[in-house]
């Protein structure tokens, strides 16, 4: 599965970054690549529990990251 990050500027110049297809999953950070990074991580924890709790399509088992 491939997982579309993306990014955009808020107008008090904070940093939002959403993950598209896991609707929720999104974290703020004082740069571009800071938010990117906070939400891939939260992205992986959701994607682990969904695992651990036997929620995973086979397709959660191969994620990759790109850039909307």
């Amino acid at each position: 599965m491939v997982l579309t990050v993306e990014i955009e500027q808020e107008a008090d110049s904070r940093w939002i970054a959403e993950i598209l297809e896991l609707p929720g999953v999104m974290a703020y950070g004082p740069s571009a690549e800071a938010a990117a990074a906070g939400a891939k991580a939260l992205a992986l924890r959701v994607v682990a529990d969904r695992i651990e709790h036997g929620e995973a399509d086979r397709e959660l088992l191969n994620i990759s990251f790109r850039a909307a």
